[in-house]
């Protein structure tokens, strides 16, 4: 039983670690003895983030655009040249833009399809020499529950993270005979400075999704990274393919 969820010395890439649900998943792979890369588009915030988290083991801050194919690729190198290989694979990048859709430019499509969606895309393509050389590689793809529902708000945000999820099914058709696992993560209403900020724009929302909860409150980052540790573990061998949904209880109301 002791080996179901041992990570130690796991090599992990966590593609937005340096804020909110991405550094928190980051946190808590090297609490569990995992050698950690984190990446993220401002030097200064990811380096700041490899400060804080310096103290609890190997981790390595590595710049770059998600969305981008010439990053992708400068990402294997220093995945390769660090950590010497790849078992875990966390895609937590992401944003969204906050309006109807009528009211959407082009760049505003595209700029959420690139931050959530291709840039899985390109981060799966570039690292999956490395996760197949491993042969018990995981991919966790962080989606949404917007992938199920829909609001008025997130048009092209949901449409991103259905594809995140859709796509990454096809990894775990596609890569299981590589012994790479493929899942998603569907949170919830998290406590993030994404979602403070929609509280800040939307009046009522905070009240709205604490009256909608069955748990009664919004969902912690630290939350999301326990069952991504399950994902990452050899507790999950059998489970691929998967939506996980970590919401207190959101969506069973629909």
């Amino acid at each position: 039983m002791s080996d179901l969820f041992d990570l130690q010395g796991r090599r992990v890439t966590v593609t937005g670690g340096t804020s909110g649900i991405g550094q928190a998943i980051a946190r808590a792979f090297l609490e569990a003895g995992a050698r950690v890369i984190i990446t993220g588009r401002s030097e200064t915030r990811g380096a700041e983030a490899a400060t804080a988290l310096a103290p609890l083991g190997e981790v390595h801050f590595v710049q770059g655009d998600a969305g981008s194919e010439e990053d992708a690729a400068r990402l294997e190198m220093a995945v390769t040249e660090r950590l010497g290989g790849l078992d875990v694979l966390v895609c937590a990048a992401g944003t969204n833009r906050r309006m109807a859709p009528q009211d959407l430019s082009v760049a505003d499509w595209d700029a959420v399809q690139d931050a959530n969606l291709k840039s899985v895309f390109l981060t799966c393509r570039a690292l999956y020499p490395l996760l197949k050389e491993g042969g018990d590689g995981r991919i966790i793809t962080v989606g949404s529950m917007m992938s199920v529902l829909a609001n008025e708000a997130s048009s092209a945000y949901a449409a991103a993270k259905g594809g995140v999820v859709q796509f990454t099914r096809s990894l775990a058709v596609s890569w299981a005979p590589d012994g790479i696992r493929a899942n998603s993560l569907l949170p919830g209403w998290i406590d993030t400075p994404l979602t403070r900020q929609a509280r800040q724009d939307i009046p009522g929302l905070d009240d709205r999704v604490t009256g909608r909860t069955p748990l009664g409150r919004w969902g912690t980052p630290e939350e999301m990274a326990g069952t991504v540790l399950f994902l990452a573990a050899p507790a999950s061998r059998f489970v691929t393919g998967a939506a996980i949904p970590v919401d207190g209880g959101y969506l069973m109301r629909g």
